[in-house]
């Protein structure tokens, strides 16, 4: 039996997330509580939500969809637990569909995924490698390209891009593993031109990650040493006397230009030399985060101008955080640029952005919109 009755619409299913975290770098477990803040937040009416844990070999798994599983603490740190079970990817521009392999066990597809949310921090994830992965295979994901994306980890590059497009940047010097291992004494006079005090760091990690205060040369040699324990390559940089204002960077709808928050600052009290690891993530109360910084407006200004700038010049997508200096003589100085910076709902590019009026909740939604906005290849 036929009818001409018009039938009911089939109500269209959600777009799927895969949020993606963990990682090999020394920042897996930063990563790992960065997904358990957008885990608790994603608008589950919204969206299907698988989550995809990288352990620290590599290993692709299907998560626990708990966020209190990752979350980092003074007591606790989270991590990624290898499985029999790899998650795989879609490998050609044909699919789209995740499959979990087993040995012994037929595949099984957990189904389409729209958009990827990778929340890796440090190399093998944040610097351009997954996203090349994934422009393989015309998967869309949330945040910066494979240029942006690697740039913006390098430190050293991050610094030239800048300087060739005329934004300011502080003084500073490169040691190359090849440098280091061939002549040391001649890698350190490198810096000899460098104002004490000197901040020595991984050229490619973040979160704080291998970073020494050095006040005099007798601790120079000490400092590149601990920083190549996570990067053969090393940037030493000038210390500028003046406050930290950073800058959330969002990018714009269609052909708009990119967003830019508040400022906010951080202070750290004195138990810090600087803005450690320890600080960020596991004593709180030693950190004062202020949004918007109390600064001239002029100078709030200039921020979010030079911020919307450097986001452009990498190419960027999706977000950023560009951090300043407003030094002491009024000077306003590109420290660096974060392509996926702490996402937690205490960091401050998520904080910057509620100052802003856009909440946590909503500033995920409005990520997850750009990228299922973006298209795919050549942008």
């Amino acid at each position: 039996m036929t009818t001409d009755q018009p039938q009911p619409e089939q109500p269209s299913r959600r777009p799927r997330v895969a949020i993606v975290f963990g990682g090999r770098s020394s920042e897996h477990a930063v990563s790992c509580a960065t997904a358990a803040g957008v885990l608790r937040a994603i608008d589950r009416s919204k969206y299907d939500v698988v989550p995809i844990g990288i352990s620290r070999d590599g290993q692709w798994v299907l998560a626990a969809d708990d966020p209190s599983r990752f979350e980092l603490t003074a007591s606790r740190t989270p991590e990624v637990e290898p499985s029999a079970a790899h998650v795989v990817l879609p490998l050609s521009t044909r699919e789209n569909a995740l499959t979990v392999l087993e040995a012994g066990r037929p595949p099984q597809e957990l189904g389409q995924v729209d958009v990827v949310f990778p929340l890796l921090h440090g190399p093998f994830g944040e610097d351009g490698t997954l996203q090349g992965f994934l422009e393989l295979s015309d998967v869309r994901y949330v945040g910066s390209g494979v240029f942006a994306s690697s740039a913006g980890m390098d430190k050293h590059y991050m610094k030239v891009v800048f300087a060739g497009h005329g934004l300011p940047v502080g003084p500073y010097a490169v040691i190359t593993d090849r440098a280091w291992r061939t002549d040391r004494a001649a890698a350190m006079d490198a810096c000899a031109g460098l104002r004490y005090p000197l901040f020595v760091k991984p050229a490619r990690a973040g979160s704080s990650m291998g970073i020494t205060r050095v006040d005099d040369p007798a601790g120079l040699e000490a400092a590149i040493e601990v920083a190549r324990e996570h990067d053969p390559k090393v940037l030493v940089e000038e210390g500028i006397a003046g406050r930290e204002i950073e800058c959330a960077v969002l990018e714009g709808h269609g052909t708009s230009g990119p967003r830019t928050s508040e400022v906010g600052e951080i202070a750290i009290h004195d138990n810090h030399a600087f803005y450690d690891f320890e600080a960020k993530y596991l004593a709180e109360a030693d950190v004062d985060l202020s949004c918007p910084a109390d600064v001239p407006e002029e100078v709030a200004k200039e921020v979010r101008r030079l911020a919307a700038e450097a986001f452009e010049s990498l190419g960027c997508e999706g977000l950023a955080r560009v951090d300043c200096f407003y030094t002491d003589d009024g000077r306003v100085v590109i420290n660096e640029i974060n392509t996926m910076p702490g996402f937690t709902p205490h960091s401050m590019y998520p904080r910057m952005w509620a100052a802003s009026g856009l909440e946590y909740p909503d500033l995920i939604d409005e990520l997850v919109s750009l990228a299922l906005e973006r298209r795919t290849g050549l942008r």
